[in-house]
């Protein structure tokens, strides 16, 4: 089975409630939900973790990105200008696709710049809480397409 970590930043814990037209009314707990039933569909497993605190995320991702067969990260705020966390999922050897509810690149022009992207396989934006979904589905394909090769079946 695999393993996806959903890592979610700042402010994320408040979804359904925060800005409701700009962010959904869905909640975290509800994209968890999502994706575990979409993961048992799959034959894939999502663990879900969300701090406010930067530092807080870099532990969780150096602790449990070795295990990992794919990251969603929607980094919050930390996207625009964390460098700290753009080195802790350089780091990182398993794919990872970011995700925000929003289109960041019609918003304001400091949303326009994500330092996480370039380390990223794969940028999702503006999809809402469908975004979440969409990586999920994707990294799971990326990851046996990884393991496959790497048995050399490919």
């Amino acid at each position: 089975m695999l393993t996806i970590l959903l890592i979610n930043g700042p402010n994320l814990n408040t979804l359904g409630t925060r800005e409701p037209a700009i962010y959904g009314t869905v909640t975290l707990a509800q994209i968890f939900t999502l994706l575990q039933k979409r993961g048992e569909e799959l034959d894939a497993s999502v663990e879900s973790f969300q701090s406010n605190h930067e530092g807080a995320i870099i532990d969780y991702i150096q602790q449990k990105a070795e295990r990992a067969d794919g990251i969603i990260i929607n980094p919050g705020a930390f996207s625009h200008y964390s460098i700290a966390l753009r080195d802790a999922l350089a780091a990182v050897k398993a794919p990872i696709i970011e995700v925000h509810l929003s289109n960041i690149y019609a918003r304001e022009e400091f949303r326009h710049r994500s330092l996480m992207a370039p380390v990223c396989k794969g940028h999702i934006v503006g999809m809402g809480w469908r975004g979440y979904v969409l990586a999920f589905e994707g990294l799971v394909e990326i990851a046996r397409e990884q393991q496959q090769s790497q048995e050399g079946n490919v």
